[in-house]
């Protein structure tokens, strides 16, 4: 009973599988900005975790449906051409947006 409390990380606390802290660092590593915000990471973290879970239910169906067990890459691209929000969130498109302002900011 000496009152000491058992250390949690922050994933933990945030109920993620995802790791904040690494999100933490790989922000902090890359200078995206002067400063960076405490709850930066596990929002960042939280996202990353939706978005990973959502591919992965899409590609759980795929693989179901052409009566398979295990996920393959095939099954995840699968998912990704057949949803229009994530088919849209990965097109190159959106990557040279991300690059001209990436761009701007510099």
């Amino acid at each position: 009973m000496s009152g000491k409390r058992q250390r949690r990380s922050r994933s933990r606390r945030a109920k993620l599988q995802f790791p904040v802290s690494r999100v933490n660092r790989f922000l902090r590593e890359r200078n995206y900005c002067q400063r960076l915000s405490s709850c930066a990471p596990v929002f960042l973290a939280r996202i990353v975790e939706y978005l990973l879970s959502n591919i992965l239910v899409l590609a759980a169906k795929e693989a179901y449906f052409n009566g398979q067990k295990c996920i393959t890459q095939e099954h995840l691209y699968q998912a990704i051409q057949s949803d229009e929000e994530l088919y849209q969130l990965f097109t190159e498109d959106t990557n040279s947006v991300v690059a001209l302002l990436e761009a701007k900011g510099n």
